[in-house]
């Protein structure tokens, strides 16, 4: 059943709609951005590494920790269980979240570079959450359709 609508159908906008699974799938995303959050911080203000290098190391944790919380709990139900079909599930997680990661990443840069306002708190650049937060948002649409659709292909709710 569609969780918006409450009509039976085995479609792809039906397993789009959930309003069940996208929570799920935002609550994931939020661990996600502490994750990312943190090792951009951390490897920008620590150690002095390049913004969009931060950045893209901060993704690729994020979208390990992501995985492997939607794997056990957002899409438990979808896909074979093991570790063949799961592995396979990962390639295709990287796969489709790369578009995400693209859109993220540029949104951060465009953000970060072109816009780019000094706001400093504790010593800290706080543009640097500013621009992750405009690109976390763009990328999280994209990520959700496409882990739904293709990486755990569902088709209804």
């Amino acid at each position: 059943m569609n969780d918006l609508t409450g009509d039976a159908g085995d479609d792809r906008l039906g397993a789009l709609v959930s309003r069940r699974r996208f929570g799920k799938f935002v609550s994931v995303g939020a661990v996600g951005t502490l994750c990312d959050t943190v090792v951009l911080l951390t490897l920008v203000e620590v150690f002095g590494v390049l913004e969009e290098v931060a950045a893209l190391i901060g993704i690729e944790v994020a979208i390990l920790v992501m995985f492997t919380l939607n794997e056990f709990w957002t899409y438990r139900e979808a896909g074979a269980s093991g570790w063949r079909p799961t592995g396979r599930r990962l390639g295709r997680s990287h796969v489709v979240r790369a578009a995400g990661a693209t859109v993220q990443l540029l949104v951060f840069t465009v953000i970060f570079r072109v816009f780019f306002t000094s706001v400093t708190f504790a010593g800290i650049e706080m543009w640097l959450l500013v621009a992750k937060g405009g690109g976390i948002a763009c990328g999280t649409v994209v990520n959700y359709v496409f882990e739904t659709l293709f990486t755990w292909r569902v088709q209804s709710s």
